[in-house]
């Protein structure tokens, strides 16, 4: 299967368990893969038939700056819902970095789903 990726998605949201956390928006750093048959578009040359990743990004900013979350694990299930529901793919990889979390490494969560 044929994908589009968005790496390094820049979003702000307010993120974390911590009372300060809650309080302040933070960057976190997103990885999306989506399955998407691009030979179709390709063959017709159609962009209609593309994945428009612009509207992808549009959606996950947005998303992420509207919304309050504890965990990133929430909010990774969350994305991949909203995502499928308005683009209606058969898979998504979901990279989410937290910068800053702990100082001696770079840490997140990568989750994939499958659909039918």
């Amino acid at each position: 299967m044929d994908q589009v990726f968005l790496q390094n998605l820049n979003v702000k949201t307010y993120i974390g368990v911590f009372a300060w956390e809650q309080r302040i928006q933070q960057e976190l750093i997103l990885d999306i893969k989506i399955d998407w048959p691009n030979h179709l578009s390709a063959k017709n040359d159609d962009l209609t038939l593309a994945l428009d990743y612009s509207q992808v990004a549009d959606l996950v900013l947005i998303f992420c700056e509207n919304n309050q979350f504890e965990l990133i694990e929430t909010l990774a299930e969350s994305l991949c819902e909203l995502l499928r529901a308005q683009f209606s793919f058969s898979a998504i990889e979901l990279k989410i970095t937290k910068p800053g979390a702990i100082p001696e490494a770079e840490v997140g969560i990568s989750i994939s789903r499958k659909y039918a």
